[in-house]
């Protein structure tokens, strides 16, 4: 019988590694296993800045709900517990919006976040 040898297969999962790495420098995008190396820790990169990306953005949400809250006369957290207090389920994300769309929605939460505290 024969020795089949692995040609075809082969340069088929090659051309489809290098497919993902053009673009990257050097012989990152050239070579096979330069390519292959780069593209594991481009794969472990992106698995965990997905993660990264959504701590960025609470952090974000809370600067901006803070900034708001402070030219009202308000800490963030004196803000956030009279929220809570006062029985306003709304996430960061959404009093963020408010607080850069609707600066006057967003003084009348301060005040229902006071009157709560007091």
């Amino acid at each position: 019988m024969p020795r089949a040898k692995t040609g075809v297969v082969r340069r088929r999962r090659h051309k489809r590694l290098l497919k993902r790495a053009k673009g990257f420098w050097g012989l990152r995008s050239i070579s096979y296993r330069r390519a292959k190396e780069t593209l594991l820790n481009a794969a472990e990169h992106a698995y965990a800045d997905r993660k990264k990306k959504k701590r960025n953005y609470r952090k974000l949400w809370i600067a901006r709900i803070n900034a708001a809250a402070r030219q009202n006369g308000m800490r963030y957290s004196e803000f956030m517990h009279g929220l809570k207090l006062a029985g306003v389920n709304l996430n960061r994300k959404v009093l963020a919006d408010i607080a850069v769309r609707d600066p006057e929605g967003f003084k009348k939460l301060v005040e229902v976040a006071a009157k709560a505290r007091s």
